[in-house]
């Protein structure tokens, strides 16, 4: 368990850099211009893993259903977003906002699979979250 802990933790790591690194080419570009880089270089960065490890196409993505394909779309407006949201209202509140929504999203699909939990403290872990976000926001505004 402690491994999963560990590298859900290095991937929230991760996406704050990403967003960081995004922000900055969106930068010298615009945002869906840097969507389209970082997908490119992923593309050729998992490729290059993949080959070296020997399994690139070891799996079936035509047994998924179409849905399941909707992670790559969604993945660009996702980079764009940051991208734009980063250069505008800085690394924090952009990252407090996107855990909130995949805070809010995670909630609801939990719920739509009949996953277990308490409602209440779900409620109370994204309230948590805009609460400190509106902190945050509260203290820029009197500094």
């Amino acid at each position: 368990m402690i491994v999963f802990v560990i590298l859900a933790g290095g991937a929230g790591l991760l996406v704050g850099l990403s967003r960081q690194l995004n922000g900055r080419l969106a930068l010298s570009t615009n945002a869906w211009e840097s969507s389209f880089w970082n997908h490119i270089v992923g593309l050729a960065f998992v490729s290059l893993i993949a080959l070296l490890a020997g399994d690139l196409f070891g799996g079936a993505p035509l047994g998924a259903p179409w849905w399941a394909f909707l992670g790559g779309p969604i993945g660009v407006l996702f980079i764009a977003a940051g991208s734009w949201a980063i250069n505008r209202i800085g690394a924090a509140p952009t990252a407090m906002l996107i855990i909130a929504g995949q805070m809010i999203s995670g909630v609801l699909i939990d719920m739509a699979m009949g996953i277990q939990g308490q409602l209440w403290a779900r409620t109370l872990g994204v309230a948590l979250i805009l609460g400190g976000m509106w902190v945050t926001r509260a203290a820029k505004v009197k500094a």
